[in-house]
């Protein structure tokens, strides 16, 4: 009876590879979050120096710990189904858990550390545990059991972090982070355990897919959220009314480069995978860069739409033309992930930004961002000029084959 209980929990070959409503609900505590987060690159990008690499520091670190507690979660709603009423509460304590993150984040490095603190590890310690006794006498529940293990050898850095010197504060929390994720890269090892084999992990493929796909969008909108917002707050102008439509431009581009090909195909990538483990994890790891690219592209549009024909400041440069330069590193790798070949106009459109950047240092914002729009679209002419040429079908019989395995050797 016992393993009947924690086998129901499993997610069945049947169950709908779709996002379930609560998950979508579960999303909006994340857009609070990035909320959050883009407000603080903001804060930073009007520093210079050593502050402003401080205030970008601290900011990827909280996004880090935030996209830690997010794709642990959609693991557990890709391994366990989603409609059962014990999943459905680890999601929403979850939600309650990743909502109080985000409204103490704005002072999360100074007063408001030990209950940020607080929140996160009782994500990271308390749900395993709880899932693992649901599991009870199931296999599985070593996974969770491995977790908490390793999460409760980072939670004193993290209260002594929150608890201690302010000073000391970053450099803990970050080596408590890493503790955290390079557990995860290992398979959270514990003696005579030895390591989780995350890439023969049982999960729907096509559900984790739509769920890093959909935080992307949750992204996107987040930026069009910053864009509106600034927008509104300044006097209008024709310059800013330009920097208004530019950015949205951009934003539009980035929507169509990543959708095309391999943005598109990674569902059925996933769903065709015997295991699809160890493309899912890939794919974890991508996500993460492009959605913190898109949030900092958003700092970009905020600072240019407020001060699109002011003094040239280099460190602008870090939004303007960094975000979209990550993204499109981020895209040039999910396109050998899933294609198994690197993507020519990604390239291209690399190397252009890579290679005009020095020279914008000497002109205003406005000429950044119009320049990065401008070779963004032709990022995307040159993706729909190579669609002309090879169908949708062709990409589909390109899907790297290795990722497939055996179904029946996964945890």
């Amino acid at each position: 009876m016992v393993a009947r209980r924690g086998t129901d929990l499993l997610r069945p070959a049947t169950s709908s590879g779709r996002a379930t409503f609560l998950e979508l609900f579960f999303d909006l505590a994340f857009v609070a979050a990035l909320t959050r987060v883009s407000q603080r690159f903001t804060e930073a990008g009007d520093d210079s120096g050593w502050m402003l690499v401080a205030g970008l520091g601290r900011t990827l670190l909280l996004f880090l710990a935030l996209w830690l507690i997010w794709s642990h979660t959609a693991w557990i709603t890709s391994r366990y189904e989603p409609e059962r009423t014990a999943i459905q509460a680890v999601v929403i304590g979850t939600m309650f858990a990743a909502l109080v993150m985000a409204v103490t984040l704005p002072r999360a490095m100074e007063e408001r550390a030990f209950v940020f603190t607080v929140a996160y590890l009782t994500v990271m310690l308390v749900r395993p545990l709880v899932i693992a006794a649901v599991l009870r006498g199931h296999p599985r529940r070593l996974v969770p059991f491995r977790l908490a293990a390793w999460s409760a050898l980072s939670a004193p850095l993290w209260l002594v972090g929150a608890l201690g010197p302010d000073r000391l504060r970053v450099p803990l929390w970050a080596a408590a982070l890493a503790v955290d994720y390079l557990a995860w890269v290992l398979g959270w090892p514990l003696p005579r355990l030895g390591t989780a084999a995350i890439g023969r992990w049982r999960i729907a493929g096509e559900h984790l897919a739509e769920r890093h796909q959909q935080m992307f969008l949750i992204a996107l909108g987040e930026s069009i959220l910053v864009i509106g917002t600034v927008f509104s707050g300044v006097d209008y102008s024709a310059e800013r009314v330009a920097a208004f439509t530019i950015a949205f431009t951009t934003s539009v581009l980035l929507w169509r480069i990543y959708f095309h090909r391999a943005g598109r195909l990674l569902n059925e990538a996933l769903g065709r995978a015997g295991m699809p483990g160890r493309l899912a994890t890939a794919s974890e790891r991508i996500h993460a860069l492009i959605v913190f690219s898109v949030l900092v592209t958003a700092v970009g549009y905020a600072l240019v739409i407020d001060h699109p024909f002011g003094p040239s400041r280099p460190t602008w440069l870090l939004f303007v033309v960094g975000g979209p330069a990550l993204f499109l590193v981020a895209r040039i790798r999910l396109d050998y992930t899933v294609l198994g070949r690197v993507s020519r106009s990604r390239m291209t459109g690399l190397a252009i930004l890579l290679l005009v950047t020095t020279g914008l240092t000497r002109w205003p914002p406005m000429t950044g961002l119009s320049v990065v729009a401008g070779v963004l679209a032709l990022v995307a002419l040159l993706d729909a000029v190579r669609s002309r040429r090879r169908p949708l079908e062709d990409s589909v019989a390109r899907i790297r084959p290795e990722v497939s395995g055996d179904p029946a050797a996964g945890d």
